[in-house]
């Protein structure tokens, strides 16, 4: 199964209105970067523990650690969870800017120094997001 087709059935096994609001992100997220490469990350880990969400990633970036070792990742992530949905925008160095930004903007959302969580889409400013992606995907390029 390649990637479009995971993304696909991960997306369509949400229940309503999830499916709906995931649908549409997918859409948004892939105006914002059109040819962007696309993940699926299943959650699990090595030994096929779950350890996370099941999540799409969009978009590439090299993630430096403290040890000098680096890792290849995406810039944007979309995960459905227990409450909602999750946005994970990645590369952004200052950790306050997403919540200093955004966070009274964007509606009812969590919003932390990478991931805004809302129930649903109604409950956001979806334009407010998109801002926030591509202020993401423009920080992480310019680096």
């Amino acid at each position: 199964m390649n990637v479009q087709e995971q993304i696909k059935n991960y997306i369509t096994s949400q229940p309503e209105p999830k499916l709906s609001d995931m649908r549409e992100l997918h859409r948004i997220i892939l105006q914002v970067m059109p040819a962007c490469k696309l993940w699926f990350l299943d959650g699990k880990d090595d030994k096929g523990r779950t350890v996370s969400n099941p999540n799409i990633g969009y978009g590439f970036h090299t993630i430096q650690y403290a040890d000098g070792t680096t890792r290849e990742f995406y810039q944007i992530g979309l995960s459905a969870n227990k409450t909602g949905i999750s946005v994970y925008i990645l590369g952004i160095k200052d950790k306050t800017y997403l919540a200093q930004t955004y966070g009274e903007k964007i509606g009812k959302a969590s919003v932390t120094g990478y991931c805004i969580r809302f129930k649903t889409l109604k409950d956001i400013n979806i334009d407010i997001l998109e801002a926030a992606m591509r202020y993401g995907v423009e920080t992480s390029l310019q680096e």
